[in-house]
């Protein structure tokens, strides 16, 4: 059992990192080890983003505190909660490829919140991003994307011109 201190602590620790962060995702690590928890928490340091597991009364109670109007009652069972200064499709991804690594079905994403528009994003929706390729593919495809129909034009202008010159 927590002493007023510790949750006054906590409960000031967990408005810090709200101050600093701009995505949360929220995970359920029901039965997942601690080795697969620092494993974890390996791979989101090196994105940049850090997962914390507060209780959730003592977030709720940091989140109004910050000015921020959610409340974690829905989620039914205990939960971590991912807080990063980076763009949610970074951290939605590793949190995704970790759920694929482990063998634990309980271990689920539950969803994600935007502290700059003040939304909640459905556990869908996140993992949707998880699953995306990285920016710099995205790129590469839109320009290989753009640039097929001009060289198919060229190529049939240069096979054209062949023609010509045959006669």
């Amino acid at each position: 059992m927590l002493t007023k201190k510790q949750k006054a602590e906590y409960i000031k620790e967990g408005k810090d990192i709200l101050k600093n962060s701009h995505f949360l995702v929220f995970i359920d690590f029901t039965k997942t080890s601690v080795e697969d928890l620092k494993k974890l928490r390996r791979v989101l340091r090196d994105a940049g983003a850090k997962l914390k597991v507060i209780k959730k009364r003592l977030l709720n109670i940091a989140f109004k505190e910050s000015g921020f109007d959610f409340d974690h009652s829905k989620f039914e069972s205990q939960i971590g909660t991912i807080f990063s200064e980076k763009d949610i499709p970074e951290i939605a991804a590793s949190v995704y490829k970790f759920s694929k690594e482990i063998n634990n079905k309980e271990f689920k994403i539950l969803g994600g919140y935007d502290l700059s528009a003040k939304n909640f994003l459905e556990a869908e929706f996140v993992k949707m991003l998880g699953q995306l390729p990285p920016r710099e593919i995205l790129l590469s495809q839109l320009v290989g994307m753009l640039q097929s129909p001009i060289s198919k034009l060229l190529y049939v202008l240069n096979e054209k011109s062949k023609m010509v010159e045959n006669k």
